[in-house]
């Protein structure tokens, strides 16, 4: 049996995961889980596949769990929960869905481990990939990515010479707002940006998706997994989602992988990689697609991708500072505090105002978050 510790459980990822441990429970075994806040959900995960360990990262929904779960469970609290959760288990893949920063210790705790991890968290590689490529180049640890983008690169490369790969192309359906005219960006509400054309995800990486920060995120990661520069990661918009990236090669040579959009495949090749196992599942017809197309990117109508872009090739603390500000800038746009437009805003100030270091430390990252956050609810937030 594999030995499978999920990070988010109860997320979209999470539920997927579940799906395909459920479907090949012959194979995966389920030893812990982890959830911010749905403790009910995470209990009927314990109960249906018998878990011991679980981490609920609010402490209110920690103190209501213990009411209902078994006595036999270890529960872990808060964030450092998380990381000990990791330490502490017994597991052979962290599949890590976790939203937001708070994904990269575990992920760190993990590799330390030389444990395989399955890697929906993007944050991950984006506050701290130099420490994370320095961790794999050092010990045993794997890291496989469950994002469909790089799950299509990493398809794409498998039996080939790494040392042919010339450049990857990664697509973006463009979210909610790639014909939007630019003059009614003001006006865009939380509803709107939450309405995806194409994926159901949680409301933070929804957002990401109608701004492209998360596409944004995507090219850094791309960058650290397959050790590319970054003017060789090219973006264009493809709104059916059928093409989830494709690579050339320096012979000429272009690969893609097309697929249904469901995540389902991705999480199952990241757990049983380099295998393939089955899924009953609808089967891609491009006759009854019709038509691909692919457009070039307007940076005036996604300016956080730009920003995300330009951070990452400057690098150092900056993409750190990157994804705080965007957590934070979100979050006050989902509650109706901000307009959509100045979430790119916020992002671009905080990137200015900050004095680039080398992100050589977990311990150096979590304060340079933690200072760009605080600095952006006194001071841009406020304002």
């Amino acid at each position: 049996m594999i030995k499978v510790l999920l990070l988010g459980s109860t997320g979209s990822i999470g539920t997927n995961a579940c799906n395909c441990i459920r479907r090949f429970s012959d194979t995966f075994q389920l030893v812990g889980l982890s959830t911010n806040t749905r403790s009910e959900i995470l209990g009927n995960q314990v109960k249906e596949f018998a878990v011991s360990s679980v981490c609920i990262c609010s402490s209110d929904a920690a103190e209501k769990a213990r009411a209902h779960l078994p006595s036999s469970v270890n529960i872990f609290e808060g964030t450092k929960g998380l990381v000990d959760l990791v330490r502490e288990t017994e597991f052979d893949i962290l599949l890590n869905a976790l939203v937001g920063s708070v994904g990269f210790a575990p992920t760190v705790a993990a590799l330390e481990r030389n444990k395989r991890v399955a890697l929906a968290n993007k944050e991950s590689l984006v506050v701290g990939g130099d420490i994370i490529t320095n961790l794999l180049a050092q010990g045993s640890g794997e890291l496989i990515p469950v994002d469909s983008e790089h799950s299509a690169i990493l398809q794409c490369l498998n039996g080939e010479d790494n040392a042919a790969l010339e450049s990857i192309t990664i697509t973006a359906s463009g979210g909610p707002f790639r014909e939007t005219p630019i003059e009614k960006f003001p006006s865009i509400t939380p509803q709107e940006a939450l309405n995806h054309p194409t994926w159901t995800m949680g409301n933070k990486i929804t957002v990401d998706s109608a701004t492209l920060m998360n596409k944004g995120f995507e090219v850094i990661e791309a960058h650290h997994l397959f050790r590319l520069s970054f003017d060789k990661i090219r973006v264009l918009i493809h709104p059916q989602s059928i093409v989830h990236s494709m690579i050339t090669f320096h012979d000429g040579a272009v690969i893609a992988q097309c697929g249904i959009p469901d995540m389902e495949l991705p999480i199952q090749y990241a757990l049983s990689y380099p295998k393939r196992l089955p899924i009953q599942s609808t089967r891609l017809d491009l006759g009854a697609v019709g038509s691909l197309t692919f457009s070039e990117l307007d940076f005036t109508r996604f300016p956080c991708l730009k920003l995300c872009i330009e951070a990452g090739k400057k690098g150092g603390t900056l993409p750190t500072v990157l994804n705080a500000a965007n957590e934070i800038a979100v979050h006050y746009f989902l509650k109706g505090a901000i307009p959509f437009i100045r979430i790119a805003e916020i992002i671009e100030r905080a990137l200015n105002l900050h004095s680039p270091r080398t992100a050589d430390s977990v311990a150096l990252i979590e304060e340079i978050d933690a200072e760009t956050r605080n600095s952006i609810i006194k001071g841009i937030i406020k304002k």
